[in-house]
């Protein structure tokens, strides 16, 4: 029996945390995981800030998830405060937080390809998925931290050339899609590759306290999005992705179904945007708590605030995907050869900056 480690500082983990393996001759017998390598004190500065200055601090969580964080902050708050939000900005929220899965999801797909040493879908999802970032700035002015969303609406509209502008750009979305989806087909070498890899039942997937593709690829009809529908989800006829294997292909699957959910999600609300404000009225703060809930690209995120009088909350606790996955990956790990290990590991897409905080 053998000890390897992976980390804290290796080629293909792109943010520094530490898996250990162990084994017994080439298969992995159990992995311990460690984090804590970043962090930021993130959780003490929102309970040190002003609400609206603590928003812009809770999109430094996650760079690739930054609108997701700061919709479930901004709808938190809203929740435990009262505030409603208007109609339009809820489905420029849908178009904000859609435009960011796509995004993910194709980096997560392309680092797939790349770890399997697919690297034409790897270099062609990477060069396809660069529309998504342009539209993104296009609307905000960012391609990354968008600081769009805030509390009771979003603070940028989308006019009539911009919403022409982006139903232009969606078939090039269709077409990776389509693409990486045929990668995937029964007899190809990604998806032979990827088959019978990390398998964890439906099951245990909930045990160990997994989320997003982890429970959804192994047969788990879980999308906080449906379940607990915010923004303008309820209003839009949302479909959740499920598929069985429980493996690293069934959840590379997953990802890349979710892509044509998002945009036939975009696609919806562009051809029915309602019109009026994009902003509603705040009120005073006051004492209370609230939980608030969103399905991150990743998974689950959900937020915790406790608020005073004051206009600095009290309390604030967040909990993100990668975290919530870790029991599930080391679960994923046992009775793998260890030449799986990448794979598995990237399967779950993890981030360390929104684990560490």
């Amino acid at each position: 029996m053998t000890e390897m480690n992976i980390g804290p500082y290796h080629p293909f983990l792109l943010e520094p945390w530490k898996v250990d393996l162990v084994t017994e001759g080439d298969i992995i017998t159990d992995a311990k995981v460690t984090t804590g390598y970043v962090h930021r004190g993130i959780e003490k500065l929102l309970a040190s800030n002003p609400y609206l200055r603590g928003l812009h601090i809770s999109e430094r969580v996650c760079g690739i998830c930054s609108t997701v964080h700061s919709q479930t902050f901004s709808g938190t708050v809203e929740s435990m405060f009262g505030v409603e939000v208007p109609a339009r900005a809820q489905h420029i929220r849908v178009i904000l937080l859609e435009l960011e899965r796509l995004h993910s999801h194709y980096l997560t797909l392309g680092l797939m390809a790349h770890a399997a040493h697919q690297d034409e879908l790897f270099m062609d999802t990477m060069r396809s998925r660069e529309p998504v970032m342009e539209l993104m700035e296009a609307i905000t002015g960012n391609r990354v931290n968008l600081s769009a969303i805030t509390i009771g609406g979003v603070k940028r509209d989308i006019n009539q050339k911009l919403a022409n502008q982006m139903k232009d750009r969606l078939p090039g979305f269709w077409g990776l899609s389509e693409r990486i989806l045929a990668a995937l087909d029964d007899g190809q070498a990604l998806a032979e590759r990827l088959r019978g890899v990390g398998k964890i039942d439906g099951e245990k997937a909930i045990r160990c306290g997994g989320v997003g593709q982890t429970l959804r690829a192994a047969g788990v009809s879980q999308d906080i999005r449906a379940i607990e529908p915010y923004a303008a989800y309820k209003d839009l006829n949302f479909h959740i992705t499920v598929e069985n294997g429980g493996d690293v292909l069934a959840r590379t699957l997953v990802r890349a179904r979710e892509t044509i959910e998002s945009i036939r999600l975009i696609e919806t609300v562009l051809d029915g945007m309602p019109d009026g404000p994009i902003m509603g009225e705040l009120p005073e703060p006051f004492e209370t708590e609230a939980i608030g809930r969103s399905e991150a690209p990743r998974g689950e995120v959900m937020y915790y605030f406790k608020a005073n009088k004051s206009n600095i909350p009290e309390r604030v606790k967040v909990r993100t995907p990668t975290f919530a996955n870790h029991r599930a990956l080391v679960e994923m790990l046992r009775g793998q050869p260890v030449t799986n290990a990448q794979l598995i590991i990237e399967s779950i897409d993890p981030c360390l900056s929104c684990t560490d905080r």
